[in-house]
């Protein structure tokens, strides 16, 4: 799990990057909100953040209030770090979109625990949100089968989008999940029967 620390103290800074590295976090630094925003507009940013209130540039609530502008379906899981100890400063987070809330000077083991639970989070939501992707994109491969199909009358194939004839069953199982057992219908069985009593046997080569 990659997390973004935007801190503009230094002391701060590197001890929760030490911390964190310490724990198995790979980390991703910025030195003020400006930089925070300018990482979390790259295509691979982090998701799991740990934003100071208070920053040159851009302050943590509203990199968070821009994310969810920007972002409202992309997960990320942010908490917001600040020496404001007065008794609304948690719920003016939490109202800006923060995930979560910590006071400076902040024990580490609450900070690691807090931190851990940001990461489930982000991991739990980015797998469900892979799965609305692959269930569109199973839509998607759905609604190709949709309208007007273009099939030969005799031989029943299909042209494909590439004016290409394949057989019913190519053509359905690459545009969706579906498999393919085959049998014999009781029409077809009939007819086939009496081909098979029709026959003539003496015309057949000794």
């Amino acid at each position: 799990m990659n997390v973004l620390i935007a801190e503009d103290d230094d002391l701060s800074r590197l001890l929760l990057q030490t911390l964190l590295t310490d724990w198995g976090y790979k980390v991703t630094a910025a030195v003020d909100g400006n930089e925070a925003w300018k990482i979390l507009s790259e295509p691979d940013h982090p998701h799991l953040l740990l934003l100071d209130w208070s920053m040159p540039g851009m302050e943590g609530p509203e990199i968070v209030q821009k994310l969810k502008q920007r972002l409202p379906a992309q997960p990320y899981y942010a908490i917001i770090i600040t020496s404001n100890n007065h008794q609304n400063a948690t719920a003016s987070a939490l109202e800006a979109g923060a995930d979560d809330f910590i006071s400076k000077p902040f024990d580490s083991s609450e900070l690691r625990a807090r931190v851990s639970v940001g990461g489930r989070t982000c991991r739990l939501e980015l797998a469900m949100a892979q799965q609305i992707i692959d269930l569109n994109e199973a839509l998607t491969r759905i609604k190709q089968l949709e309208g007007i199909v273009p099939i030969c009358s005799y031989c029943k194939k299909i042209k494909d989008e590439q004016d290409e004839w394949q057989r019913l069953e190519s053509y359905i199982s690459r545009h969706s999940e579906a498999q393919f057992s085959h049998g014999i219908c009781p029409e077809c069985y009939k007819e086939q029967m009496k081909v098979i009593e029709n026959f003539d046997y003496s015309k057949m080569k000794k």
